[in-house]
């Protein structure tokens, strides 16, 4: 509980700083022009993301000065919330041109989360990788490693062991500093299950059973019993599928469906056989 407590306090700082940017480095650095663009930012403050104010004084910013990364990625926000991903792709692709570290990682993320674009994802994560001597931190939900989510990505395109390895190098790094995702060993026992790694599927849906516990693992642990011809086991996870899902203790994105996600109907078609 406390990893997860702390986990969403982390996020909410990252948000935090996200989004307010301190003017007064780019003054203290000589940054002039970022400096007053991002002084003409703060009186988007009082109007809401969506309306025409608020892009008006990002457009001016802009003009102040058209390399601030920060203003492009902000002002692609309510293109992507509203559907308009034509426009948000030209935003972001300013934003990570002018300032690559500090945007690749949410491109790749929102390619991956919104639009299931694998590749597109991979290239930015690697490419990020490749610019950082440190970690390249999670996904702006908080829910993923970013190397957790290329993996996912690697699985996406039908590169298994690929992913596979990706998933696990980085669970061993967040073991080591107690700070597993929520959803880990849940995408690590998939990848088992599907690779017919059936002993180690186990080993790691159990692992999340007892770290979240969740009608998704539950289904796939009784999918690895049911390859195993362990039947009783394979009817009690599903029965524990069942309630937890009722329950409404379920994989959850308010955006996108996320990966490896099931439905009611999974369990209860399993049920029947």
């Amino acid at each position: 509980m406390i990893k997860y407590l702390i986990s969403n306090v982390l996020f909410f700082c990252y948000l935090t700083v996200a989004a307010q940017p301190n003017c007064e480095v780019y003054k203290y650095n000589g940054e002039t022009k970022k400096y007053q663009a991002c002084i003409k930012l703060e009186e988007a403050d009082a109007f809401y993301q969506f309306s025409k104010e608020f892009q008006e004084i990002y457009d001016e910013a802009i003009a102040i000065d058209s390399t601030f990364a920060y203003a492009y990625k902000e002002k692609s926000v309510a293109y992507l919330k509203s559907g308009d991903f034509i426009t948000w792709k030209k935003l972001m692709d300013k934003a990570v041109q002018y300032d690559a570290k500090d945007n690749l990682g949410y491109r790749g993320w929102c390619r991956y989360q919104f639009f299931r674009d694998y590749q597109g994802a991979i290239a930015d994560l690697e490419k990020l990788d490749s610019l950082l001597s440190y970690d390249m931190g999670y996904s702006k939900n908080g829910t993923y490693h970013l190397n957790i989510a290329k993996g996912l990505c690697y699985k996406g395109i039908g590169e298994k062991e690929k992913a596979l390895t990706i998933i696990e190098n980085q669970i061993k790094l967040n073991e080591e500093i107690d700070f597993v995702g929520t959803l880990d060993y849940l995408h690590l026992g998939v990848l088992h299950l599907e690779l017919n790694h059936f002993k180690k599927a186990i080993e790691a849906l159990k692992k999340q059973e007892t770290t979240n516990n969740l009608a998704e693992n539950q289904y796939y642990l009784a999918l690895t019993y049911k390859a195993l011809k362990r039947h009783t086991e394979y009817q009690m996870c599903l029965v524990k599928a069942k309630a937890l899902y009722i329950e409404g203790k379920i994989m959850n994105d308010p955006y996108t469906t996320p990966i490896d996600k099931i439905y009611l109907k999974d369990i209860e078609t399993e049920l029947t056989k």
